[in-house]
């Protein structure tokens, strides 16, 4: 079975534990470390015959064009990660319109083809605004990869489907729902499927709970990673104690990890990993909201 290796092409001043000492106004003074970082992702991947799917960040895309065009002359697919990393359940659906139509439109024009897949900044499809399905599916995206099945501080649904799945919104938009994957240990969902949690916990841990979470989904799990866990020599910037842990933890190790992971498992595009799903259809009620 092919797994779905994404990369959420972002820096590392963008992420929202960092928000507080990055302020939107103030990222055009910082350097960009995120396109050399991507082209080391690149060269692992080139190395290894493996295609991955990229979710750019719109404003990272405007200043980097070159880069985009790589990642897609290389074989990679090109999606969508929103213009400007702000959560989406903090902005109005007319804003959340017009940055993901920006950001689509932008991607396209650099590529010269589709950008058919989106994942939101830090998961933000929550409970709380269920509604931007509906603004993804009437901006012709076919998949979305933004709902994480757990308990977060900042992101979750915690009681939705862990395979991928055909979802109907309230208004009868379709689109499929690639999940980040989760593996079940009696009633707790672990996540287990990157970033921080890729970095955190021991990578045999991660191994084995990607596993398990084949075995009992029996689809593909996706996997993700950022440019700048790659990135020891960052910037260490002064914040809470538990955004030092998760943003910081064992950065210098990620590279090789991911070395072995991809040694371990085969690794393709989402939208290669998706063909192999027989998908089962949710609807979703955005006025109670639950799925059923």
């Amino acid at each position: 079975m092919k797994h779905a290796l994404t990369i959420d092409v972002e820096d590392y001043f963008h992420v929202a534990a960092l928000a507080k000492q990055f302020p939107l106004g103030t990222w055009d003074d910082q350097p960009l470390r995120v396109i050399n970082n991507t082209y080391r992702l690149l060269d692992l991947l080139g190395e290894r015959g493996i295609k991955a799917t990229f979710f750019v960040l719109g404003w990272v895309a405007k200043r980097a064009p070159e880069m985009v065009r790589r990642i897609h002359d290389e074989g990679h697919e090109v999606a969508s990660h929103g213009y400007s990393h702000q959560l989406i359940y903090s902005q109005t659906p007319d804003v959340f319109r017009q940055e993901t139509v920006r950001s689509k439109t932008l991607l396209e024009d650099q590529i010269g083809s589709a950008v058919n897949g989106y994942r939101a900044a830090s998961y933000s499809i929550t409970r709380k605004n269920l509604w931007a399905l509906d603004i993804l599916a009437e901006s012709n995206f076919t998949y979305d990869s933004s709902i994480f099945p757990v308990y977060h501080d900042r992101y979750g649904i915690p009681d939705s489907p862990c395979r991928p799945y055909q979802l109907i919104t309230s208004k009868g938009h379709g689109i499929i729902e690639f999940p980040i994957t989760t593996t079940q240990i009696g009633p707790y969902r672990l996540p287990i499927s990157g970033g921080g949690y890729f970095r955190i916990f021991p990578y045999m841990m991660t191994k084995w709970g990607l596993k398990r979470a084949t075995q009992q989904m029996g689809t593909p799990f996706v996997f993700y990673l950022h440019p700048w866990e790659i990135d020891p020599h960052q910037p260490r910037i002064k914040t809470s104690v538990l955004s030092r842990f998760r943003h910081y933890t064992n950065l210098s190790r990620c590279e090789n990890r991911l070395r072995s992971l991809t040694s371990d498992f085969v690794f393709t595009t989402m939208t290669e990993a998706l063909n192999q799903c027989k998908l089962t259809k949710f609807n979703i009620d955005t006025n109670t909201p639950t799925f059923s």
